[in-house]
């Protein structure tokens, strides 16, 4: 009997840019008399069904995008006589759809890093439970990854949480709806020792898989001293403290470390605290802008974004702080109209932004955005083949639409086609050089334009184009330049790294806190950096 834990994926590319963080941190919350289990990320290669065998039990995480191929990997695996198991974001959302459409066994909702040790006792005890309620564990609890388990060759950048939840509620997203708007925050001790294990491995570059790295804001603190709140005030207070905690450990690291995570845009108000990402070498953040008009921003919500000039320079202040950031914009919102395309590219070239990510309006379920989309669905359902448009990842990707909702003044086809030529001329290769000026080395110049057009490639080339010679033709450049930049972005291993000597005690990290068979849980359930 074996345990295989699979994140399933429609495109392999034989290299991955960012380790799948939810892998391995079940793999620690796998009890030890289930022995190691077998890890296959699609991402890198698809999995071999005859290593499939009658009595396995087989883990699968989804998450909206990669739905429809979990559920065809847990048909399969069923056939083959195992125990089928889903969870992540989209099987918290629909559990019955897994058993309807991928043939589940059992489903875990919410966070599995104690609910799926549980999972794999009774699937060996052959009477697992139907559906395993993860909730939502306190940051105490969130486990260290198996990262000896692990492939170091297979991945550019390695992932380490330290906080779930977002206080925000922007209409787009679903984190604080599924993660919670609480900040569940991770002891920075943990964190460290865990970075300090993937350093001697050789990984220098690290995601800080976050669903908020800000999590504490100047207005929240306000608030909260306004209203005589002095629980909350004292809450808050001990969350940014932890932050600061912990950027103060990172910053003590091998000053070759180079770390990156997702943040809103208020921490630009905040020097103080960039200043200490900068110390910590936390080099970039991927930064929610999506839209740069003030009606754009009011449609998903996020009305306490800047716009025009003040967005410009609000972004320029990261990069003032040493902080680079990621922007992401959102396309296809109802007040968009033809001239948003250009302006925003524009703001984007002109605000200094290093790296940007241009995607199309897409209802994720779990969102505002969603509901209220179905609700006018139930109305007039549309159709495609025999799949209720609302239930869109349930298509064949060669028949699915790129855009769901109508928009008022502009066609499916032509928001696509001008999202595509944003990111075309955002990642032209005289911005990019232009823009691989901050790196201090040539070979970090390099590495920056190969990344560059790398995730151009694995984002645009392959996420909006519908001309399938097209997406070919992208996937088989995206590989190439995958293993390019790997080679850029290895580092030496460093296995006599030695850690910091906690003067309190912590929890053991890994698979020996779970030598009594419970298990853990997954982070995001099997999830983690990500909006949807």
């Amino acid at each position: 009997m074996s345990v295989h834990l699979v994140n399933p994926s429609d495109n392999s590319f034989g290299t991955a840019v960012i380790t799948p963080r939810w892998l391995f941190v079940l793999a620690a919350a796998t009890p030890r008399m289930a022995g190691d289990p077998i890890l296959v990320d699609e991402s890198l290669e698809q999995i071999v069904p005859e290593t499939i065998q009658p009595g396995d039990i087989v883990g699968i995480s989804v998450h909206t995008g990669n739905a429809l191929r979990g559920y065809a990997v847990g048909r399969m695996a069923r056939e083959r006589g195992a125990w089928v198991v889903y969870g992540g974001i989209h099987a918290t959302l629909f559990p019955e759809e897994a058993f309807e459409c991928g043939e589940a066994h059992a489903v875990v909702t919410g966070d599995g890093d104690v609910a799926w040790g549980k999972v794999v006792t009774d699937c060996l005890a052959g009477k697992p439970e139907r559906v395993y309620a993860g909730g939502r564990i306190e940051g105490d609890e969130f486990l260290a990854a198996r990262w000896d388990l692990m492939d170091p060759e297979k991945y550019m950048w390695a992932s380490v949480q330290t906080i779930r939840g977002c206080p925000k509620h922007c209409s787009f997203c679903s984190v604080w709806r599924t993660d919670g708007q609480k900040p569940r925050q991770r002891k920075f001790q943990s964190v460290v020792d865990e970075i300090i294990a993937l350093r001697r491995l050789g990984f220098r570059f690290i995601a800080l898989a976050d669903d908020n790295f800000y999590p504490v804001t100047f207005t929240d603190l306000r608030l909260a001293r306004e209203q005589h709140n002095t629980a909350k005030l004292e809450e808050l207070t001990t969350i940014r403290n932890e932050r600061f905690q912990l950027m103060e450990e990172l910053a003590k690291l091998p000053r070759d470390m180079v770390f990156y995570t997702q943040m809103t845009m208020e921490a630009g108000e905040d020097g103080e605290y960039l200043d200490a990402m900068k110390r910590a070498n936390i080099k970039g953040a991927l930064v929610g802008v999506e839209a740069v008009t003030p009606e754009g921003l009011k449609a998903v919500y996020k009305d306490w974004n800047y716009s025009g000039e003040a967005l410009a320079k609000q972004l320029q202040t990261f990069k003032a702080h040493g902080v680079h950031v990621l922007g992401s914009f959102i396309f296809g919102l109802p007040t968009d109209r033809a001239a948003t395309f250009d302006a925003t590219v524009e703001m984007a070239l002109k605000a200094g932004v290093t790296f940007a990510q241009f995607v199309m309006m897409t209802p994720f379920p779990g969102t505002v955005d969603f509901s209220r989309w179905e609700k006018e669905q139930s109305q007039h359902p549309t159709m495609v083949g025999d799949v209720p448009i609302t239930r869109y990842w349930l298509i064949p990707t060669d028949v699915r639409p790129k855009m769901f909702t109508p928009h008022p003044t502009m066609s499916s086809d032509e928001i696509r086609e001008r999202t595509q030529k944003v990111w075309d001329r955002f990642y032209n290769w005289s911005s990019i050089w232009e823009r691989s000026a901050c790196t201090p080395t040539l070979r970090a110049r390099i590495a920056f334009m190969f990344l560059s057009k790398l995730y151009r490639q694995m984002y645009a080339g392959t996420g909006i184009s519908t001309d399938s010679a097209r997406r070919k033709k992208s996937k088989r450049w995206a590989r190439w330049t995958a293993a390019q930049c790997k080679k850029l972005f290895r580092a030496k291993p460093m296995p006599e790294l030695e850690g910091p000597q906690w003067e309190i005690g912590i929890p053991s990290l890994g698979r020996a806190a779970f030598e009594g068979g419970d298990g853990a849980k997954m982070p995001g359930p099997f999830v983690v950096m990500r909006k949807n």
